[in-house]
Formats: structure tokens, sequence, C-alpha cells
């Protein structure tokens, strides 16, 4: 399989998807006190994108209960494939694979990298294994992603939230996130670490590295909270305008760089500006809330919402760039208390 990784890719987020991978939520220590809120949200979720197309649903137990409530809410249930399979969170973005296709040979393969909980919590046990779950079901060939030019085998930490990618050669990704020392997930791996790794196993080419996230973000520097590719030169780029407002600073210099910044062809981007929401503050503390935490599926476009004057403005820009699919309002507001939004708990798989 390593041989042939050169002819794989791993396709934008907006072509053409056989599924949706996701999980039911379950572990209430993610949301203290919201808990019981969570599976409204994570329905509607579902009941949107089975209007149109499949799931698969990762559950750990109770599936005659959940799909019993998600029949109850106007679910597709016939749109549902049922796996019961332990996981420790939702945010199958990460835990979850990495789709590659090859539409030449009309062959699939996945990337099974590690994860460790975003180098921050203790429990990922039962999410490190359900790649190994998702292979054996599709019946696919499966990489583990090494450290490239390294004699010794050093299987690499990623997730998918981490990295966005146009299907056809540039890489998004933040130096917060994979060159610090804080959370750091590959120990001793540099910038060249990382671009000879996204080189070899994404045929990418092309790299635009922004600097930081944005603040209450529990990954230490996820891309999908603040620019995303929405066509192969399009970015979608999340602004700040209050000056008083600590993402004020990482974001103004993150739209300069990609405002500088060229694809695999040497063609500027198309540089879409997202305002940021009014702070959602939940007992406290300061939740990352962002409406880059999109998710698009093959008919809509589902963009988190937060009850906030933002949110009418943002819709409308959505709605603009997105004249063939159907711009979906979630509410996310009880949902970011989990720290993530739609695009971290969904993964697609490619259509061939």
């Amino acid at each position: 399989m390593s041989k042939k990784i050169g002819k794989f890719r791993m396709p934008a987020e907006w072509e053409p998807q056989k599924s949706v991978w996701m999980s039911w939520p379950h572990n209430k220590n993610d949301w203290p006190g919201l808990f019981e809120n969570i599976p409204n949200v994570v329905g509607k979720i579902i009941k949107y994108l089975t209007k149109h197309q499949r799931i698969d649903l990762l559950i750990n137990n109770n599936k005659n209960t959940i799909k019993k409530y998600l029949n109850k809410i106007g679910c597709n249930i016939s749109n549902i494939k049922f796996h019961k399979v332990k996981t420790d969170r939702l945010w199958l973005r990460d835990s979850g694979p990495i789709f590659l296709v090859n539409k030449k040979i009309r062959k699939k393969s996945m990337l099974d990298f590690k994860f460790n909980a975003w180098s921050k919590y203790k429990n990922f046990r039962n999410d490190n294994k359900i790649n190994n779950y998702i292979r054996k079901y599709l019946n696919i060939e499966s990489v583990l992603p090494k450290k490239v030019n390294s004699n010794k085998f050093q299987r690499v930490v990623m997730e998918g939230g981490a990295f966005d990618n146009n299907g056809s050669g540039s890489i998004l990704l933040t130096k917060e996130c994979l060159l610090s020392s804080k959370q750091e997930r590959n120990k001793g791996f540099k910038k060249i670490d990382y671009e000879n790794l996204f080189s070899k196993y994404l045929n990418a080419k092309n790299f635009i590295w922004l600097n930081k996230g944005i603040v209450g973000d529990d990954t230490h520097g996820h891309i999908d909270d603040i620019a995303r590719f929405v066509s192969k030169n399009t970015i979608m780029v999340a602004v700040e305008k209050n000056r008083s407002d600590k993402n004020y600073k990482a974001l103004k210099e993150n739209l300069k760089i990609l405002r500088n910044s060229y694809d695999e062809n040497g063609k500027r981007f198309k540089i879409i500006k997202i305002p940021m929401p009014s702070q959602v503050v939940i007992d406290k503390i300061r939740v990352p809330a962002s409406y880059l935490n999109f998710f698009i599926s093959n008919k809509t476009v589902l963009v988190p919402v937060f009850n906030v004057k933002e949110d009418k403005k943002v819709l409308k820009i959505f709605r603009k760039f997105f004249t063939k699919r159907k711009v979906v309002a979630i509410d996310c507001s009880d949902l970011i208390w989990g720290f993530g939004a739609i695009h971290c708990m969904t993964q697609q798989e490619p259509k061939i």
C-alpha cells in the first residue's frame, strides 16, 4: 500500500460523499450541567443529513432507545447504519479516519493516525480503536502514517481538525497546534516533518501555516475554527473587529498571512471574511465559539449559530457563497460547552 500511496489523495469536503461518520453522545463529563440538551442538537444534525445521505452512527449501547428517539424527531432512519462501538467522545473529525481515494482504479483507503485526545486528556483508549473497526467494516486498506525519513517506526499523532485540505494539493495548518511544545503531538517534529508527512500521505505540495487559533480552544489551535477551504481557490477566514478582544491580534495576523498566500498553481486565494460571534461564556468559561466549524455535506451546509447578533449576518454570507446547497443554521450554544461544534463531530467518507 505504501508504494501506491502517491496515487491516492484526500478529496475536499465539498466533493461527493458516500456517508458521514458520527458518534452518539454519552460522555456527560464533556457537557457538565448541559448534557441533557446535547442529544437534541446531535439529533438535529443527523435529521438534516439523513434527508439526502447516509449516516454511519457509532453508539455505545441502547440502539433501540436511540433509534426510537431519532425516528421521533424526524430523521430518515433508513439512511442510518448503527454500529455498536465503544467511544470516549463524539469528536470523530479528530479520532476517526482520513479517507483517501484513487478514482483511476476506483479504490478507497484510509489513514489511521494515532489519537491521544489532543495531548490533553487521559481517556482516549476507545477512541484510538475506532479506525480499526471502520477499516474492518469497510474492508479497505489502512495506512499507519509514520515520520518520514526516519530509520525507526514513529507513528504520527494527528487530528482531522488540525488541517484543512482543498483536494488539489493545498493544506491549511497552524503553528500553535503542530509546532508548539504545549500539547505537543509528536515530540521533536519540526515544520519540515509535517510538510513531508502531508506531502507523502495526502499528496499535498502547498502549505499555508497560520499562527494561532482562538481563545478557549482546548485543542490548542485547530484550523477548523479559524480558516476553511470552501473551494479550490477560496478560503473563509474568521475575523474579529473588536480591538479589545483577545482574538483580535491573532486573527488579524492570520488574515494577513492568507492575503499573501498562493494556491498550488501560484494564484492568490479568494478570501471571504467571516465575523467572529460575540463572546460565548458558559459557567464563567469562554468557549471556542466560531462559525468556521461548519460542515459541508452533499446537499447542505450546516452552520453553527450561538444566539448572538452576528448570526444573521454570517448566514447571509454563507448563503451568498453556497448557492447550490441549502445553508442550515444549527443552534450550538449548548454543544460548544464540549469545546467543539459540527465539523468536529463529523467525518465524511468520499464516494468513488
